[in-house]
């Protein structure tokens, strides 16, 4: 094989490897039948929420999964696949969901790699219904609050009475 075009496969496979060690979900889905035009509507939504989608050679992401010690992963790397990074445990998958539900058939959620360990399909469906972070912040602190502002509640009602 030609020297460039390996030096071209190796420096995909470290780009791959890059944004897969800067990520903390990767989702792994078939897209299979989608317009250009649907492929970019995914993008931009994934752009927003600071998740980027890519189309790579499945050899190549094969050879940064093992540098990644993602073997796991091999198995759903048949097929035309993209491959979304996300910075955000939900972000990705949520909106990979989303577009999945309203493209049926033709985009499908094959599964990924959440924080270092590999989940399937449907794992990664329950992770997309999560709420995201500051939704899990707000609920938190709404359960520290709540005893609290029961106490004030009694004290004012016995105040009240008095």
């Amino acid at each position: 094989m030609n020297k460039a075009i390996l030096a071209t496969k190796a420096e995909t496979v470290k780009t791959i490897s890059a944004k897969a060690k800067n990520s903390k979900t990767i989702v792994v889905c078939e897209y299979r039948g989608l317009s250009v035009s649907q492929i970019e509507e995914i993008r931009r939504a994934l752009r927003k929420e600071n998740a980027e989608m890519n189309v790579y050679k499945n050899t190549l992401v094969v050879r940064a999964c093992d540098d990644l010690g993602y073997q796991e992963m091999e198995s759903i790397l048949f097929g035309p696949n993209a491959i979304v990074f996300s910075e955000d445990v939900t972000a990705g998958a949520k909106v990979i969901a989303k577009y999945a539900k309203k493209h049926r058939g033709l985009l499908n959620i094959k599964g990924g790699i959440v924080e270092g360990k590999f989940v399937d399909a449907e794992a990664m469906k329950e992770i997309a219904k999560l709420p995201g972070r500051e939704g899990l912040i707000s609920m938190f602190l709404s359960c520290l609050q709540a005893p609290i502002r029961s106490f004030a509640c009694a004290v004012k009602a016995v105040a009240e009475q008095k």
